[in-house]
């Protein structure tokens, strides 16, 4: 039995299936679905908020039903039940304030205009 080349390993690489597990070691969660799915998810997406629109017409801003949630995409994070102070959003608030710090100093001593 001949041995394959490095090209040709790399090819039957390329060629996995997208939910296998050579796959989704490299890519993530996001091999997990095409354009087609995203298409398609996004298109319930548009359909569901056009319902709602349609049967939240002529009744009172107060009275109507909550806008429905888009459908959960895999690799995209969700906020859905993190909490305010957990370690990554605290963190993420503190870069944030000291990109900001350094931007306003950078202002102020000419570098930026």
């Amino acid at each position: 039995m001949p041995l394959l080349t490095w090209r040709e390993l790399g090819a039957l690489v390329r060629q996995l299936p997208p939910g296998s597990r050579t796959v989704l070691a490299q890519q993530g969660e996001d091999a997990l679905w095409g354009l087609g799915e995203h298409l398609q998810a996004l298109t319930i997406d548009e359909l569901r908020v056009a319902n709602w629109q349609r049967a939240n017409e002529g009744v009172k801003p107060g009275k109507q039903s909550k806008v429905p949630a888009p459908i959960d995409r895999p690799g995209a994070k969700s906020h859905k039940g993190l909490d305010k102070n957990s370690p990554e959003r605290i963190a993420r608030r503190k870069a944030a304030r000291e990109r900001a710090a350094a931007r306003r100093s950078a202002i102020a001593r000419g570098e930026i205009t």
